[in-house]
């Protein structure tokens, strides 16, 4: 059995506040946290390539970026066990 989750649509420029759904597989509104995901994950990827590339920085900067690496990968983990028709955690 699956739950639904609220998943992120990103921040309302007009407000600052972020904007979340609980959209339905397949749905428009899952499309559209799904588009917002990956471009989290696409940018996050960069940032920490970034770092990493550059070689310097202290296990506490690196540390830093583990809890939104994790978000990020859990998003897509989840997004890809929807489209498999798996549920997360199985």
């Amino acid at each position: 059995m699956s739950t639904w989750r609220p998943r992120s649509l990103g921040i309302d420029p007009a407000t600052g506040k972020e904007a979340f759904v609980v959209a339905r597989p397949g749905g428009f509104l899952a499309a559209l946290a799904d588009a917002h995901a990956l471009e989290v994950a696409a940018v996050l990827v960069a940032v920490v390539g970034a770092v990493l590339e550059a070689g310097e920085a202290s296990d506490a900067e690196l540390a830093v970026l583990v809890p939104p690496l994790h978000a990020a990968l859990d998003e897509c983990v989840g997004m890809m066990a929807v489209d498999g028709g798996v549920t997360q955690g199985e």
